[in-house]
């Protein structure tokens, strides 16, 4: 069974910043695109960040300049820089990996809750 584990979620006041960190296996590393979800509470899971194993990264313009999405190979790790937070970033935050770009992932983390909030 992949195992994503997500870290480094928490409380944050507005404009300030928080790093989420997702550890995958390896060989899931390599060949599938690594991502990041949110799902507020009474609302659908949306996109936040997508990198492909060859760096490439997508971004929907509601956290785009604000959010960086980046990877470490060597550590088998995912990150996902937050800046300039909103209350509305408020969400659990899930690590992800696809086959395809803006597809389905396969695989999903247990999530970590980020929160926004004065």
């Amino acid at each position: 069974q992949v195992q994503l584990v997500e870290s480094g979620g928490g409380l944050v006041q507005p404009g300030g910043s928080l790093r989420l960190s997702c550890a995958a296996p390896k060989v899931i590393m390599r060949f599938y695109v690594m991502g990041w979800y949110r799902q507020a509470p009474g609302e659908q899971r949306e996109l936040v960040a997508q990198i492909t194993s060859a760096g490439n990264t997508l971004y929907p313009d509601s956290v785009k300049g604000r959010f960086t999405m980046s990877r470490d190979n060597a550590k088998n790790t995912v990150y996902l820089q937050m800046n300039s937070l909103k209350p509305e970033d408020t969400a659990v935050y899930y690590c992800s990996a696809g086959a395809l770009v803006n597809s389905a992932p396969n695989f999903w983390g247990q999530g970590t809750q980020v929160t926004v909030s004065s």
